[in-house]
């Protein structure tokens, strides 16, 4: 793994039961850069997300920060990936502080009511950075769905991970939310984060990603930065659309229009 890359893949398979899901994914991603990972619905999208992190057995090679994942301790893993699954639900009526303190435990913070000086710290950062200090005291059933995914983002921040990964996070949340999730994502990343979110919204990956993964029954189909992996052949070839596209404030806006 070259000395810029965080996480670093190579020929990585995964089988679910009888049937392949992922097939010799090679990749290579850095700190400070908010990486896309979109594909048709079954592509492995989730599968090669939580593959990255060790949640899922697979063949090849995983290393992150420059050690094999498999030579991590689970608590060390926990440390170095900070993983949002999609729906993100919070079943417990529990203030919105200690749910984003949870984003602590795997450095040994087991209970809310007793941070150590640093991990207050942790938390207070990780709550400023998505809005949510005012509703510190709120508890989190009560909560609106977009402030309930703020939370969540707080507390996978929390965790001050060198890597963080999103299934879905903008998922059944209005186009504020979105931007708002999005704009906290990017933020992360360029604070020195690497980010891996999976999305369903190309026009998001183009807009907030420096490089975008395309998937495609289980392989990688495109890799490489928004214009060229979300190409107008890619596109057409793994999505069957066609799309607008149009540059707006010096960004890429890239809108699924009609059928290939």
């Amino acid at each position: 793994m070259s000395e810029a890359a965080i996480l670093a893949a190579s020929s990585l398979s995964v089988n679910l039961g009888n049937r392949g899901v992922l097939s010799d994914i090679s990749l290579t991603l850095s700190s400070k850069h908010l990486v896309a990972l979109v594909g048709p619905n079954g592509a492995g999208k989730t599968t090669l997300l939580r593959a990255l992190a060790g949640l899922l057995p697979s063949e090849g090679t995983i290393e992150v920060c420059g050690d094999p994942l498999t030579s991590l301790a689970l608590q060390e893993r926990a440390r170095r990936f900070a993983y949002l699954p999609q729906g993100h639900q919070v079943h417990w009526p529990l203030p919105v502080k200690d749910i984003v303190a949870l984003g602590r435990y795997p450095h040994g913070a087991v209970d809310p009511a007793r941070l150590t000086a640093k991990d207050a710290a942790a938390v207070m950062r990780a709550m400023q950075a998505t809005d949510v200090v005012a509703l510190s005291d709120r508890r989190v059933t009560e909560l609106s769905g977009g402030e309930r995914s703020r939370v969540a983002l707080a507390r996978v921040l929390a965790v001050e991970a060198p890597v963080l990964l999103a299934d879905e996070p903008t998922a059944s949340l209005d186009p504020r939310y979105q931007i708002e999730v999005m704009t906290n994502l990017r933020t992360a990343a360029d604070n020195g984060t690497l980010v891996i979110v999976v999305t369903h919204d190309l026009g998001l990956a183009a807009r907030f990603a420096d490089t975008v993964l395309v998937l495609s029954d289980g392989c990688l189909a495109s890799q490489g930065p928004p214009a060229d992996a979300l190409s107008e052949k890619i596109v057409a070839d793994v999505f069957r659309v066609r799309t607008y596209r149009a540059d707006y404030e010096r960004e890429t806006i890239i809108v699924p229009w009609a059928e290939a």
